[in-house]
């Protein structure tokens, strides 16, 4: 199925074409059609398969009928990174529709928001405290809101915005659309999509919390004290355009980001203590080869959508389940492949085995010559036949024969 089936008007489908898009994926094809008819929708589908078109093309195709710039949708997301990255798309697939949007998010100048809000919107992206800080200011008049969309929405309520989503879904016309969109769907998401959504329908194009088929997942056990030398190791021995580091804090992300430069490995940090402007630097040189290793916070990846990340590193194993699936599907985006490798110490064994069990699959363990951890991995249990472990990061690429 075309683009061109799914009833879009033809300034959108010939956008869609020059970006180099053909044929939908799952969730734009499923979705697509129920928001062009105005149904709500809970739109659940792994990272990196789509869903920014999924909803931007809908909310473009219905302010394209009567322009006015005049501000009738807003996006909300969880991260600067992440509402830069809509906009980008939201330009490129209404680039001739003559539509305005921007973005709107803290840790730069309001001054310039301010004057883009005064000169018009037709659809606002937007972090929840820096909207609600125009809102109170009087900057925004939202009795014109048509649809609302709520991106990464269990990302949102992780990072603790679920009493700002309260009170922007409060401050909104009750008769709008919207759509609510998430990786996985928690308890938590399915009460906020009961408050904000009306007889919606639901959409699903793969299993929740499920990463994408494409991913390659292996465990590498090793010694807390170690981990920052094996990685080192591993970076030098797997030969890869772009590797993606989750550490859980800052400090951490600095920390292992100046290791492994003493180690011969380039690599740059990402995280909220870095200036939005540096940051956005860090994520082009990301995005166009000059920085092929980057260490990032959690909160700090959301926004990262870079075709070709190969390979992602879990140098801390992170406690909630759920973010490890969110983590991995950094690589293997829109039908690629890739390695997802989590460094293990012994004390993150039953934090494994949490990820373990929430999709559904047991990883195989392996370890590194010479890093050896004091007390071997207690196997996987069985919950679920383990996937072929392919090459296992001894032999991957050579690099036995090399060393």
């Amino acid at each position: 199925m075309p683009f061109a089936a799914l009833g879009l008007r033809p300034e959108l489908v010939r956008a869609v074409s020059e970006e180099g898009y053909e044929i939908p994926t799952p969730i734009q094809r499923d979705t697509i059609p129920l928001a062009l008819i105005g149904r709500d929708v809970v739109g659940s589908a792994q990272t990196g398969t789509g869903k920014t078109a999924a909803f931007l093309l809908p909310i473009l195709d219905r302010l394209a009928r009567v322009p006015g710039h005049r501000l009738r949708a807003l996006v909300l997301v969880p991260t600067r990174e992440l509402a830069e990255q809509v906009l980008e798309r939201a330009q490129a697939y209404g680039r001739h529709l003559g539509l305005r949007a921007a973005a709107i998010y803290g840790g730069v100048g309001i001054e310039p928001q301010t004057r883009a809000l005064a000169r018009g919107l037709d659809v606002a992206i937007a972090t929840p405290g820096r909207f609600l800080d125009h809102l109170g200011r009087g900057h925004l008049d939202l009795s014109g809101i048509e649809v609302l969309v709520l991106d990464e929405a269990d990302r949102m309520l992780y990072m603790g915005f679920a009493p700002d989503v309260r009170r922007i879904l409060d401050a909104l016309p009750r008769e709008r659309q919207t759509l609510l969109f998430s990786a996985t769907i928690s308890h938590d998401v399915d009460l906020l999509a009961r408050r904000a959504l009306r007889n919606h329908a639901e959409v699903e194009t793969a299993r929740r919390a499920t990463p994408a088929d494409g991913i390659e997942h292996g465990i590498v056990a090793v010694d807390k004290v170690l981990k920052k030398d094996a990685l080192a190791r591993i970076l030098q021995l797997e030969f890869v355009d772009r590797s993606l580091i989750f550490t859980r804090t800052k400090y951490g992300a600095d920390k292992l980001t100046r290791h492994l430069r003493r180690e011969g490995v380039p690599a740059e940090a990402l995280h909220g203590d870095k200036a939005q402007s540096t940051r956005l630097r860090t994520l082009e040189a990301f995005r166009n080869g000059g920085v092929r290793t980057l260490v990032a916070t959690d909160v700090a990846a959301r926004g990262i959508d870079v075709e070709g990340i190969q390979l992602v590193v879990n140098y801390d194993v992170p406690n909630d389940p759920e973010i490890y699936v969110h983590r991995v599907g950094r690589t293997a985006r829109a039908g690629a492949q890739g390695l997802a490798l989590t460094l293990m110490s012994p004390d993150e064994w039953l934090l494994v085995a949490d990820i373990e069990k929430l999709v559904g699959r047991t990883f195989p363990r392996e370890t590194l010559p010479g890093f050896e951890p004091s007390v071997p991995p207690i196997p996987a249990a069985s919950r679920a036949p383990a996937p072929p472990s392919g090459p296992s990061v001894r032999n991957r690429r050579g690099a036995a024969r090399r060393r």
